[in-house]
C-alpha cells in the first residue's frame, strides 16, 4: 500500500485525533514545532524547545547571513564551492534542481589498472578461500578508486550554515554530506538520494560465507553539535538493493546508511523526513568501543519521521539518550529485521510511535537487543491499537529479554500528537517538497 493510498483510508478519522501537548520542563512553553514562518524559508530557524538540538545556543544555521553569503548553486562543483568559501560567519546555500555528485559515471574515479573482473577472479572465495581478507595488487587499486570516489562526493558542511532545497524538486544524489567537528548547522527540503559505492570491498571473513562492504551516507554528522535535519527524503532512488548484482553467492552491496549520527556528536533534532527504501537506514553511535568520545553525548530526538520500508537500523543505538517519538514506521514484508536496536550503554525513550507491520511480522522484532541496556517504550500503536512494545518483545524473544526505564524522561518537546493520528500526519507532511 503506498502513502497516498494509506493516508486516503486513514486520514479523516486519525487528524481528528491530533492532540497537541506540550512537554513538562524549560522549554514547554514553545507554541508549536514549526519554524515560525519567514519570507524566505532558508532564514528559519529550529524552535524553542524543539528536541535536543534546541538545548543551549539553540539551532540557527546561517539564519543571519549577509547577502553577500548567500549562494544559490544548481551544480554538484557550484555547491561544494560555495560551501568551501572561508570564514565561519553564517551562510545559506540554496540547492536548486538535483546536484549529481557522480555525473561522470564510476569510470572517472577507477585507479589505472584497476580491472573489476581481476578482481573478481583473484579473490574468488574458491581461489582465495574465507580465513582471511584480500589483499594484492587489485585491492589496492581498489582501494585507490575508492579513495578517489570519496575525495568527489564528500563535501564538508562548515559551521552556522544552511543548507535548503528550493522548492519541491531540490536535492542531491550520489554525494554524501559530512558535518563534522562543527556548531550550528541546518539541512532541509532535500531528497538525498544514497551514494552508490563505485568499489565495494570483498571481506570473505565478514560472516559464514563473506560479504561486500561499502562506504558513503548521504549524511553523516561527525563530532558535531547543534544539528537540525528537517524536511529531507533519504531514499536509494533509482538503484534499490533489489537491482544490484550478486556476486560470490553474495549481494554486491553499494550502499552504506542514509544518516549517521557518530563520533562524538550532540544535541540534534531530526523531525519530518522520509526514510524509504533501505536497508541499513540510521545509526547513532558506531562503535561499542567508542565511550571515551560518545559516553554523555549522542543525544539526539527523532520525531514525526517516517521509515517506509526499512530494513533496520531506526535507528540502532549506542550510548545516547535518544528521545524517539511520534514517528510512522511502515513495514511492508518479512524482510524486515527491526526498527529501533537497542546498543551499547543506550538510553533509548520511544513513546507515541506508529507502527503499520503487514501481515506476519511479529510486533515482538520492532526492538532489537544488541547489548544490555534499559529501554522506555510508552504509548505506542501497532497498527491501529496500543501495545506495550517492550512486554511483547520480551515474550516473543525470550532468550533476548530487555530491561525497561532508560533511566530519563524527555523535556525538549513542543508538541506530542495521539498515536493514531501519526500516520497520517507524518505520510503526509513528512519529507521533502512538504510543509508543516
Amino acid at each position: 500500500m503506498n502513502r497516498r493510498t494509506r493516508l486516503g483510508a486513514v486520514a479523516a478519522t486519525a487528524l481528528a485525533l491530533t492532540v497537541t501537548a506540550p512537554a513538562a520542563g524549560a522549554h514547554a512553553a514553545a507554541p508549536h514545532a514549526a519554524p515560525r514562518p519567514v519570507a524566505d524559508p532558508a532564514r528559519a530557524t529550529l524552535p524553542a524547545g524543539d528536541g535536543w538540538a534546541s538545548e543551549g545556543t539553540g539551532t540557527t544555521g546561517g539564519a543571519a547571513a549577509e547577502a553577500s553569503r548567500v549562494f544559490t548553486v544548481a551544480t554538484w562543483e557550484e555547491f561544494r564551492a560555495a560551501l568551501a568559501v572561508p570564514g565561519s560567519e553564517p551562510r545559506i546555500v540554496k540547492v536548486v534542481g538535483t546536484l549529481n555528485a557522480t555525473a561522470a559515471g564510476c569510470g572517472a574515479f577507477e585507479a589505472p589498472g584497476y580491472d573489476f573482473a581481476r578482481y573478481l577472479a583473484d579473490y574468488d572465495p574458491a581461489v582465495w578461500g574465507y580465513e582471511k581478507e584480500v589483499s594484492g595488487p587489485q585491492e589496492e587499486l581498489r582501494a585507490a578508486s575508492a579513495t578517489a570516489q570519496g575525495q568527489a562526493i564528500k563535501v564538508k558542511v562548515p559551521a552556522n550554515t544552511t543548507i535548503v532545497g528550493v522548492g519541491r524538486h531540490a536535492g542531491i544524489t550520489g554525494g554524501s554530506l559530512q558535518v563534522q567537528g562543527v556548531d550550528n548547522v541546518v539541512v532541509r527540503n532535500l531528497t538525498l538520494e544514497s551514494p552508490l559505492d563505485c568499489f565495494p570491498q570483498w571481506d570473505p571473513t565478514d560472516g559464514a560465507t563473506g560479504a561486500w562492504n561499502s562506504e558513503y551516507d548521504s549524511l553523516v554528522v561527525y563530532g558535531s553539535t547543534h544539528v537540525w535535519i528537517d524536511h529531507n527524503t533519504f531514499t536509494d532512488g533509482a538503484h534499490p538493493d533489489s537491482s544490484l548484482p550478486s556476486y560470490y553467492g553474495e549481494v554486491y552491496q553499494q550502499h552504506d546508511g542514509e544518516l549517521d549520527v557518530v563520533r562524538g556528536a550532540d544535541l540534534v533534532t531530526v523531525s519530518w523526513n522520509a526514510f524509504t527504501d533501505h536497508d541499513k537506514t540510521l545509526m547513532i553511535g558506531n562503535s561499542d568501543s567508542a565511550g571515551a568520545t560518545d559516553r554523555g553525548k549522542l543525544r539526539v530526538t527523532l520525531h514525526h519521521n517516517l521509515f517506509e520500508n526499512v530494513v533496520e537500523r531506526a535507528p540502532r543505538v549506542r550510548f545516547g539518550q535518544v528521545d524517539a517519538y511520534n514517528n510512522h514506521f511502515v513495514v511492508p514484508s518479512s524482510a524486515y529485521a527491526y526498527s529501533l536496536g537497542v546498543g551499547q550503554e543506550s538510553q533509548l525513550f520511544a513513546e507515541k510511535n506508529a507502527f503499520t507491520l503487514a501481515g506476519g511480522v511479529p510486533a515482538g522484532k520492532i526492538l532489537k537487543k544488541w547489548k544490555d541496556a534499559p529501554v522506555t517504550t510508552v504509548g505506542n500503536y501497532v497498527n491501529g491499537r496500543p501495545v506495550d512494545l517492550l512486554a511483547v518483545h520480551n515474550t516473543q524473544f525470550p532468550e533476548e529479554q530487555l530491561r525497561a526505564d532508560a533511566g530519563w524522561t524527555p523535556v525538549l518537546r513542543t508538541r506530542v500528537d495521539h498515536p493514531r493520528a501519526v500516520p497520517a500526519l507524518v505520510d503526509h507532511r513528512a519529507g521533502a517538497g512538504r510543509s508543516c
